[in-house]
């Protein structure tokens, strides 16, 4: 309570909503069953009203704290990205639609690419168009990656974010999946990177940028039968702490979050198949899988300038996954 007798968190009710709304609306803690210290039946309160009541107070300060803290960070991170230009690889779906979306809510100017320009469209429904450029674009070719880079500046004047997102995979032992497997999940995963990397490069220096790389829990260890797709997260989690060294003293940072199974197109015959998802929750401590709204919340936060001492680090975005040492849980 505060002078003039009305709750602190009643001062912050047009900035914090309903949360605080209906802290204020409640009656006091332990009190709502007899409507006055007096009444409660238990010897201690009736005893020392001015400890029941100094201990309200002393919860009411602690959740304005909480309600303080979260107004600063929210208004901090609303225009994280204010006039910044963002590229997103693979952005029609899965983690570089949520990638767009979290950074466009942030402020920024977003170039989006992929293969179709429909399931770009589809994607960028409801976003603001003006803050927004679609382009076609394969990266596993270098004129291609190229190319965006000259779009993002030609309609926005700069560059300063690299999101190196798009992505494929193939399942088989090494006799069993194809060469042209081969050649495709290392175009798209690691010729995409280089490429986008390589492009921006230039561009980012001047702004003193950044790039995220998304690589996966698959760049930091193996998997039975996908041994394609681990060696391309591989060579990317580690191309990415060699970038972060060579262009430190540019002013670049190069950053890669690693997702562990996160609900996307690529894994939606897993979240269909009940059996195999217990397995994949099991080994999650968190007992799940991610969204792609909880990577593009590390992505943005890797990107951002809450981040502006962090390089060269490949971040497990993996409900704890990492911290196993893979035998399973025994009870």
């Amino acid at each position: 309570m505060i002078g003039d007798g009305k709750p602190h968190a009643e001062r912050f009710i047009p900035r914090c909503g309903f949360i605080a709304g209906a802290l204020a609306a409640a009656p006091p803690v332990g009190l709502k069953s007899y409507g006055s210290v007096a009444a409660a039946p238990h010897s201690r309160i009736q005893k020392r009203p001015f400890n029941v009541q100094k201990g309200q107070a002393i919860r009411v300060r602690r959740v304005v704290r909480r309600l303080r803290i979260g107004i600063v960070q929210q208004e901090s991170m609303m225009g994280r990205f204010s006039g910044k230009v963002v590229i997103v690889t693979g952005a029609g779906s899965g983690i570089g639609a949520a990638t767009t979306r979290r950074f466009v809510a942030e402020g920024a100017c977003v170039v989006m690419a992929g293969r179709t320009v429909e399931k770009l469209q589809r994607a960028a429904h409801g976003l603001d168009p003006s803050r927004l450029l679609v382009q076609a674009a394969d990266v596993g070719v270098l004129a291609d990656a190229q190319g965006l880079v000259k779009a993002a500046v030609a309609r926005f004047g700069r560059l300063d974010v690299m999101i190196n997102n798009a992505g494929t995979a193939a399942q088989g032992r090494v006799d069993e999946a194809s060469l042209q497997d081969w050649r495709d999940v290392m175009a798209t995963d690691l010729d995409g990177v280089f490429y986008g990397c390589r492009a921006a490069m230039p561009a980012l220096i001047k702004t003193r940028g950044c790039i995220v790389n998304v690589s996966s829990v698959s760049g930091m260890g193996g998997d039975w039968s996908m041994s394609f797709y681990n060696a391309a997260k591989g060579a990317v989690t580690n191309f990415t702490r060699a970038l972060a060294l060579d262009h430190g003293r540019d002013g670049v940072r190069v950053n890669a979050v690693c997702p562990s199974l996160t609900r996307t197109e690529m894994t939606q015959d897993i979240y269909a198949n009940p059996a195999l998802l217990a397995k994949f929750s099991e080994r999650i401590p968190l007992g799940r899988g991610a969204e792609p709204e909880e990577v593009a919340a590390v992505i943005a936060f890797l990107a951002s300038d809450d981040a502006r001492f962090v390089t060269g680090v490949n971040l497990p975005v993996d409900g704890g996954l990492s911290a196993s040492n893979g035998q399973p849980p025994q009870a």
